[in-house]
């Protein structure tokens, strides 16, 4: 049987210190049972073959920990220390990594010598998976792309942009969840594996065939949303595993096909050879033209184009759920889904999943007692957003990021 020779680098401290924000139990359970995790990412959101594991390679701060909660609820500490037979036992080569400075340990760098050479051996691993979301390692994903190899980033975190646009394949927070608990590995909306047999470059070829069509066809602009959901439909999860075919987005997949005159606005599709231009909203029209400041977050940070009307019910939501139920980040974003389209706010699976993310890196996860309010989300996520723009450099003046905040609902400080 054939196989993706592959090698494995994990940066323990960072990827569970993500988890484990997100949800601990969940992230104890990917600490102490590696072995079953790691036969699911086997198979999961694989290009030809199963992987067959060369080298499994886990870097760990022995003195590391996080605040926790014994079985009597008092408070102690958990030592990452704890976990290094398990990783051992499956089959991982454990590399203490203690810390060098206050905030740093030598992971980072450490994966990165290790990686590069590799690319050295005699053997030619044909795919590099990357545990972690420190976008410092950038280059070396770069480095890899330059030797023609396939990577996969698994980041329980936002990662930076520029990080996981490199790599072939990324593992979000929602999936390695999901992942760890033995269930399907989906965001997609659609929830359907009907039409999951597609290769991406077979789906790619589907997608051309489709959407040339409907172009051709089309005697007015298309609505690129509903587009969008029938070729999900059609071609099922491989859209989302390959990411839009490796492109990163529907908008620039559609670059690549090259059709005749091509206009794209917002929500719309049309050729200008054919097709009036699109009307301008209706002043009565929910808003959806966003703020400078907030486009330069959506565009630099993938925060979800939502109305300033949608966020307030989005918080709501959470606090709702995070009261109602014990915390699963699965079922949390499919339940607030529901929920908040049968209140008439249509938003997606992963819009919700990127306002948990945010909620919990920002000081207030769902799974805290006693679960936050709809202000204490709201006011979690705007920090955790203008914290991650400030340190992927971008630029705010006060002013701006009051509208940021001001856009996103929480305007207070």
């Amino acid at each position: 049987m054939a196989h993706t020779r592959t090698a494995f680098f994990l940066d323990f401290d960072n990827v569970f210190s993500g988890l484990f924000k997100l949800d601990p139990e969940v992230a104890v359970q990917f600490a102490t049972e590696p072995g079953v995790w790691l036969r699911r990412l086997a198979t999961t959101l694989t290009a030809d073959a199963p992987r067959r594991w060369l080298i499994l390679r886990c870097y760990l701060n022995p003195a590391g920990w996080v605040n926790h909660r014994d079985d009597k609820g008092e408070p102690t500490r958990l030592y990452f220390s704890r976990f290094r037979p398990s990783f051992v036992r499956a089959g991982f080569e454990v590399i203490d990594c203690p810390r060098y400075n206050a905030t740093k340990n030598a992971a980072d760098i450490r994966i990165v010598v290790d990686a590069v050479d590799a690319l050295a051996d005699d053997t030619r691993y044909e795919e590099f998976v990357i545990a972690s979301g420190d976008s410092d390692m950038t280059p070396l994903l770069q480095r890899l792309r330059r030797a023609d190899r396939r990577t996969m980033i698994v980041s329980p975190a936002d990662a930076a942009e520029a990080f996981t646009a490199i790599a072939d394949q990324l593992l979000d927070s929602q999936q390695l969840l999901a992942l760890v608990q033995g269930e399907p590995v989906d965001l997609d909306d659609l929830d359907d594996e009907a039409n999951a047999d597609f290769v991406p470059d077979e789906a790619y070829e589907q997608f051309r065939t489709i959407v040339t069509a409907e172009y051709e066809a089309a005697g007015s602009p298309l609505n690129m949303a509903a587009l969008a959901y029938r070729l999900r439909s059609e071609l099922g999860p491989v859209v989302g595993t390959s990411n839009w075919f490796g492109f990163g987005s529907f908008a620039r997949a559609l670059e690549t096909l090259d059709l005749p005159g091509l206009h794209m606005s917002q929500h719309l599709l049309w050729d200008e050879h054919r097709h009036d231009p699109p009307e301008p909203a209706a002043p009565g029209a929910p808003r959806t033209v966003l703020p400078e400041p907030v486009e330069r977050l959506a565009d630099q940070l993938s925060l979800p184009r939502l109305p300033e009307a949608w966020w307030p019910s989005i918080y709501e939501t959470l606090s709702a759920y995070a009261r109602e139920h014990r915390f699963n980040l699965t079922q949390c974003t499919s339940w607030s889904r529901d929920r908040l389209r049968d209140n008439g706010v249509p938003v997606s699976r992963g819009a919700v999943a990127f306002v948990v993310r945010g909620t919990s890196f920002g000081g207030f996860p769902l799974h805290r007692q006693p679960p936050p309010t709809p202000s204490e989300i709201a006011s979690a996520f705007v920090n955790n957003v203008l914290s991650r723009a400030e340190a992927a450099q971008i630029p705010f003046t006060d002013e701006e990021a009051n509208d940021v905040r001001s856009w996103l609902g929480s305007p207070s400080a």
